[in-house]
């Protein structure tokens, strides 16, 4: 007597799942350690020398981590008022910061005291940097001017006053120490040039522009602002390349990783976006309040978010010396070592080998399908951590049930709740290209077996009457695909024989492949939509 064939539940890849080498790279991030600060994260800002520390910016203080430090190593609390923009000169050295009392003070990161404070300012400093030659410091203020300041006299050397409204944004040039880009609540982005004391570019964001990022190249400006991220090309004089909107709140913070310089955004709406060189969304991160700033280390190794809630999050990057080291340090039992005795054994050629014979475990249905219990198979199937989670398996015995031809005999006497999980499942799975056949098929048998009392139950019809409209809508999207089909069939065939005749040869390759993709896309189209005018109309 042959033994029972347990079902086969046939792997299906996920719709629109693309796993590619940026998706693999930015998933390979442990889970997010969290910190609590004392306030809003509104900056953070990393060393770019080796190791590499960072400066969180959060209410009246600034604290400085190490790269796997969740205690700080330094903190500097001398300010009155609420801190902001903590930012690192090239060297690591020095830190600056502005505050809401306007005046700018710079640290030394190995003392505690400010070695220079700045002031001039009437109203509130958001942001501040150091210029590139190191010497020298600008700073954006709500006061709507913007201002340098020289470090060894703590002497302002010049103040600029294009905005109109409050300056949030900055970003001075690592190439040329007199270039910085500016950003405003007046919805302009400006390029200031400290040679000509004014500005040289400006561009129009379109809503309160809330970051400002050069590229390394320097050719390409990044700003956001609203839910917008706009990519500018400054050397056409400011020309808009790209204009993204893929944040469903305002975007606040951006940028940019040291492998391929991807573009990384973090908005309100609790959301990080990696976009690859053709800014294309290829990763997302989740995070658990909304996003005020962000930053990534110059090595990719750590990825630091700041959120309104006060908790500061860091992912670090994972490497396998990690997980052979903890394989390592895991210790094993005693009973684990009976276990895999005698596992690693390699017979000789002139052993004789007696087979063990492997004892067969079945799932619950398929359990139920060997005693002929067909109707119960069915059950379990649709049972709800199966059916919301695994479709597949679902879907698998519904096949089986049908290669048994008992697909029939167990959708028959059913009552009102199990009637619903079936026509709820078909509502959410039947147009999925994966399982369309086969739930095609079950929603026939069940219009066959209860057209005559589905007046009986409100909530069946009402159920079937969504069935019927989806499915007619459905219907009519594969008519408009099938016209679509045939238009590129005209014109795959028109093109072939324009360079049959300009060049007699062969159609290209490409164009072949294309025309055939489509073919094949749609060919299931064509009896999905006879089923379904089919339902539809009996309907």
């Amino acid at each position: 007597m042959a033994s029972f064939k347990p079902t086969k539940v046939q792997f299906l890849p996920k719709l629109g799942e693309k796993v590619t080498e940026e998706t693999l790279y930015w998933k390979n991030y442990k889970s997010p350690l969290q910190i609590k600060e004392f306030g809003a994260v509104t900056k953070i800002d990393f060393s770019p020398l080796p190791p590499h520390n960072y400066a969180v910016t959060a209410s009246t203080r600034i604290h400085i981590y190490g790269p796997h430090s969740q205690e700080p190593i330094r903190s500097f609390t001398r300010f009155r008022d609420t801190a902001y923009g903590g930012s690192f000169r090239g060297d690591g050295k020095l830190l600056v910061a502005g505050s809401e009392e306007g005046l700018i003070r710079l640290f030394d990161i190995s003392g505690r005291v400010a070695l220079r404070q700045f002031a001039g300012h009437s109203k509130a400093v958001h942001v501040t940097s150091f210029l590139s030659d190191g010497f020298r410091v600008v700073s954006g203020s709500d006061d709507l001017s913007c201002r340098v300041w020289d470090v060894p006299s703590a002497v302002e050397l010049s103040s600029l006053t294009e905005h109109t409204d409050y300056i949030r944004a900055l970003a001075p040039s690592k190439l040329n120490p007199d270039l910085f880009v500016t950003g405003s609540y007046d919805h302009t982005v400006k390029v200031f040039d400290m040679r000509s004391g004014s500005s040289v570019m400006t561009m129009q964001h379109g809503h309160p522009v809330e970051c400002v990022l050069l590229y390394p190249s320097e050719a390409l400006l990044v700003s956001t602002g609203g839910r917008y991220v706009k990519v500018w090309d400054l050397l056409k004089g400011g020309q808009e390349l790209v204009s993204l909107k893929n944040h469903h709140k305002t975007v606040t913070c951006a940028c940019l990783s040291s492998v391929g310089n991807k573009l990384l955004t973090g908005s309100l709406d609790r959301h990080i976006k990696v976009y690859n060189s053709s800014y294309k969304v290829v990763h997302n991160f989740d995070c658990d309040a909304s996003i005020l700033s962000m930053a990534i280390a110059p090595d990719d190794e750590a990825l630091a978010v700041g959120m309104t809630n006060g908790v500061l999050s860091v992912r670090h990057r994972k490497h396998k010396k990690d997980k052979e080291t903890l394989t390592s340090r895991r210790r094993r039992g005693p009973s684990y070592r009976v276990f895999v005795k005698g596992k690693n054994f390699m017979p000789r050629e002139d052993d004789f080998l007696v087979s063990k014979p492997v004892k067969q475990y079945l799932r619950k249905y398929d359990k139920q399908l060997k005693s002929f219990e067909v109707s119960k198979a069915l059950d379990t199937a649709l049972q709800t951590w199966t059916r919301t989670s695994k479709p597949d398996v679902t879907v698998a015995v519904i096949i089986e049930l049908n290669r048994r031809g008992t697909l029939k005999n167990a959708l028959a006497g059913r009552n009102e709740e199990s009637l619903t999980k079936i026509l709820n499942f078909l509502l959410k799975h039947i147009f999925d290209p994966r399982f369309s056949r086969p739930l095609l098929l079950v929603g026939d048998i069940v219009l066959d077996l209860y057209q005559q009392v589905f007046h009986e139950s409100p909530v069946v019809e009402r159920l079937l009457q969504r069935l019927m409209e989806v499915l007619g809508r459905e219907a009519e999207l594969q008519q408009e695909l099938l016209q679509v089909l045939g238009i590129l069939d005209t014109l795959f065939a028109s093109l072939t024989l324009r360079k049959e005749v300009a060049a007699l040869a062969a159609p290209p390759v490409a164009q072949e492949a294309q025309l055939q993709a489509a073919r094949n896309s749609l060919q299931n189209s064509r009896d999905s939509n006879e089923t379904c005018w089919t339902l539809a109309g009996a309907w």
